[in-house]
């Protein structure tokens, strides 16, 4: 899995301003993990950020060094680069109530 990028946009109404979320998922290879996590990954983006999201795969067997800049130490890692602050969430995403508070989506209760 090579790095990549995912974007989805729509159009806005003219003088709304669009808040753009810059996701960064760490994967390792083409792993059942890895696929999971993008594949939820995704899915929620289309639920809850339609239209107002970009997704940056780094697959780090390809490109290890690219870790370092956000301390990955586990994979998958989602990074939310923006809106600030950042924020990280470890794993596979499959548990979505727990990624919608970690993306602040959505409160914790």
């Amino acid at each position: 899995m090579k790095t990549s990028t995912v974007r989805r946009r729509e159009s806005i109404a003219v003088g709304a301003p669009a808040k753009i979320w810059k996701l960064r998922l760490y994967v390792a290879g083409q792993t059942t993990k890895s696929l999971t996590a993008f594949g939820n990954l995704k899915q929620i983006c289309e639920s809850h950020l339609k239209g107002r999201y970009s997704i940056e795969v780094i697959d780090l067997v390809e490109q290890p060094q690219l870790s370092k800049g956000d301390q990955i130490l586990a994979i998958p890692t989602l990074v939310r680069k923006l809106p600030q602050p950042v924020r990280k969430i470890i794993g596979d995403l499959s548990d979505t109530e727990r990624v919608l508070v970690g993306l602040d989506l959505r409160a914790a209760d």
